[in-house]
């Protein structure tokens, strides 16, 4: 059986919903549910077929979904074969040969194979009036892909194999090397030497050229044809690493499982298993490379692996085997490893070093680790050019998984500088694409995100369900560093509720250690916020420590920011009137930073503190500069702290007439206010959206409350007038 390639990720995917009411399909998780729509190329008669015939395990996503389009849809490819055997033979060759020319590999060579032969083309026109296909000046174009997969294999393999000898026979020129290849593969009547590694050559040349998809299908046929174990052996393991980079996760499970290869297996633990198994697996790997190339990236990702854990043990164990054997860690990893342990100057001079690397061009993966060390920076400018760079560049590459990488790193840059509706859509965007190509662990960390976000824009039940879900995903994959960004949101929510205790203690909690607990550069990074729940409470003993190390952090990379968040730190741990000049120098830091919503929540705060020594007029100033900042980033809970020491002042509070949805709603919230406009009822819109009408009620009762209305009709009216 010749394997299928999986539809673009770029398409828009219908709702999963048929007259009759929901898919089957829509009863799946959300990442089972993506990679099953691109299994059966969008097609609902195929999700309906599928899903009742899932195991238990598949459907829960624990074992690989079948791939083979025998296994994916039966009953509609035996439809499909009925109507196009109904068909003239003339026609049916001419489909066959239009279907080999594109399934699984495109190769463009149609119309020079008819011209070659001099086949009258005209039974084509019996597909086209019975609706399979039409004909125009570009080739042959199908239906659907269904109609395209059955054109093909309803032929006789000796119809295939002559369909593809014709088509190898016009792919002369030089650049049309590989394509050849795999058609004169795919004509093979069985197992052959020669056959094998002129694919397996074909398919290096793919790989280098950035087309791992084709790469995936020319080694997969090579292991095919290969008389020799070993070597077949090998083949798989690359075929599946192929077709890991090129998006399909479970392909490359499938063939994965065929091999003994820990570094493979390693990989795929890294994105979507345990995190630490996957070090195991990888660092095993490295030390049977010794001192290879390959080894050097092994031990990058086991020490990428070790990070994801929040284990310092595994990072420390990371840095012994690459001493041990001779080679330099990663740049950005090695900072880390030296942050965790507080060597802050050595570990600037490693991140300098790697943030340095992020000009135009280049490989994907030292672009993320380049926007990686902007960030711990305090650089977000330059995590922004380097994580966007890196998304470009590993589109280009044709490795989707590589894009969901970059962009989770992307989202933190945008939420620091304040653009958090741009940092919510981007994080949706790729988590769309993290589950369509089996990066469990990337949406998890996205997820994570989208709690934080939920928590700046005071959506708390948002925040709590997302939350929720990244720490059971968590604990069971041991991933330190989502449980602990999760973990960051629900203290960000009691921090802005003004429930200062139970802040603290979820920041405290922070310094948990190991696999799928707390993780140490999130305990770092929340600390400013660790200080201001604290000081509420009256234990400012563990926050001065806290704040100490900080500073020597902020001291030791020099960010305009953190030396801001620090200076704030200290006016929270300073009595009285102490307080006012670090605040000062704190906005002073501010002005020459990026991170406008810590500059809006520092001048809330000192707001108070200027309340309280009596500044009156300087405290309503700066109160209404946060208070502007807050509407404008989209945080009510913020907004409705400075609006409350506004009242504290007697001062009074602008009122706002015109509102604009765009402005004052979250991604969410304003695509679910669109469809109740619509007229899309609570379950209609939590089925298209894969929410529960409960869920639906509170984003529309959020709504309500923002935009300052009380029924649909207002919305109605109100969406009108802003488009």
């Amino acid at each position: 059986m010749i394997p299928v390639n999986p539809p673009p990720l770029d398409r828009t995917s219908p709702p999963w919903t048929t007259d009759a009411g929901p898919s089957p399909a829509s009863a799946l998780p959300e990442g089972v549910r993506a990679r099953l729509r691109r299994l059966v190329y969008e097609d609902q008669r195929a999700a309906a077929e599928l899903v009742p015939r899932l195991t238990e395990r598949q459907a829960a996503g624990a074992d690989p979904l079948p791939v083979e389009p025998a296994e994916l849809a039966p009953r509609l490819l035996g439809t499909l074969r009925r109507e196009i055997r109904a068909l003239p033979d003339d026609t049916r060759l001419l489909l066959l040969l239009a279907a080999a020319d594109q399934y699984p590999v495109t190769t463009h060579a149609f119309l020079r194979a008819v011209t070659a032969v001099r086949v009258d083309t005209r039974p084509l026109e019996a597909a086209e009036t019975a609706g399979i296909a039409h004909a125009g000046a570009g080739g042959v174009s199908f239906r659907d892909a269904w109609t395209r997969i059955a054109a093909y294999e309803t032929a006789s393999p000796a119809d295939r194999r002559a369909a593809h000898q014709l088509l190898a026979r016009v792919l002369g020129g030089k650049a049309e090397t590989t394509h050849r290849s795999w058609h004169r593969g795919a004509a093979a009547l069985g197992p052959s030497a020669r056959l094998a590694a002129e694919l397996r050559l074909a398919a290096d040349r793919a790989r280098a050229e950035g087309r791992p998809a084709l790469a995936r299908a020319l080694a997969e046929r090579a292991a095919e044809l290969s008389p020799d174990p070993v070597a077949e052996a090998g083949l798989l393991a690359a075929a599946a690493a192929d077709a890991w980079r090129s998006g399909e996760p479970d392909r490359a499970r499938r063939l994965a499982a065929r091999t003994d290869n820990p570094a493979l297996g390693g990989v795929l633990a890294l994105r979507a298993g345990n995190a630490a198994e996957a070090f195991d697996a990888l660092l095993t790997a490295a030390v049977r490379q010794e001192r290879s190339v390959d080894a050097a990236a092994l031990l990058a990702l086991a020490t990428e692996a070790a990070v994801y854990t929040g284990d310092l043990g595994r990072c420390r164990e990371a840095q012994a085997v690459a001493h041990w054997l001779g080679l330099a860690p990663s740049g950005v990893l090695a900072g880390l490893a030296a942050a965790f342990e507080g060597r802050y100057d050595e570990a600037r001079v490693l991140l300098k070093g790697t943030a340095g690397r992020c000009g135009p061009g280049g490989a994907p993966g030292p672009l993320i680790h380049s926007g990686i060390a902007a960030l711990l920076l305090g650089d977000p400018t330059r995590a922004v050019a380097a994580t966007l760079r890196a998304a470009a560049s590993a589109r280009a590459r044709g490795t989707p998984g590589t894009v969901v990488q970059a962009m989770e790193f992307r989202v933190y840059a945008d939420f620091w500088t304040g653009r958090t509706r741009s940092a919510e859509a981007a994080a949706q965007e790729a988590l769309t694409l993290a589950h369509a190509t089996g990066q469990d662990n990337g949406a998890c960390h996205l997820r994570a995100a989208l709690a934080m976000f939920a928590a700046v824009t005071g959506d708390e039940e948002a925040c709590r369900e997302r939350a929720a879900a990244v720490r059971s995903y968590a604990l069971a994959h041991g991933l330190g560093l989502a449980a602990a960004l999760a973990q960051w949101a629900l203290a960000f929510l009691d921090l802005t509720h003004g429930r200062f205790p139970a802040a603290a203690a979820r920041l405290r909690a922070l310094a948990g250690f190991g696999p799928g607990h707390g993780h140490r550069a999130i305990r770092h990074l929340a600390t400013p916020h660790y200080v201001e729940a604290a000081v509420r409470t009256g234990d400012t003993r563990v926050a001065r420590t806290a704040h100490a190390d900080y500073h020597r952090w902020a001291t030791a990379v020099r960010s305009p920011d953190d030396l801001a968040l620090s200076a704030r730190c200290r006016a929270l741990l300073a009595p009285g009137a102490e307080a006012v000049p670090h605040y000062r120098a704190a906005l002073d830091l501010h002005a020459r930073g990026t991170r406008d919503f810590e500059r809006a929540r520092t001048e809330l705060l000192f707001a108070g503190a200027l309340r309280r020594t009596r500044q009156r007029a300087e405290a309503r100033d700066r109160l209404h500069s946060a208070l502007e900042a807050f509407e404008s980033f989209g945080a009510p809970h913020c907004a409705a702290q400075a609006r409350a020491e506004l009242r504290a002042l007697g001062a009074p509070l602008a009122s706002h007439p015109g509102v604009d949805p765009a402005a004052v709603l979250t991604a969410q919230q304003l695509t679910v206010a669109r469809m109740a406009a619509e007229g899309a009822t609570n379950r209609e819109i939590g089925d298209r959206l894969n929410l529960s009408p409960r869920t639906i009620d509170h984003h529309l009762r959020g709504v309500f409350a923002r935009l300052g209305i009380r029924s649909r009709i207002e919305l109605v009216r109100l969406l009108g007038e802003s488009s």
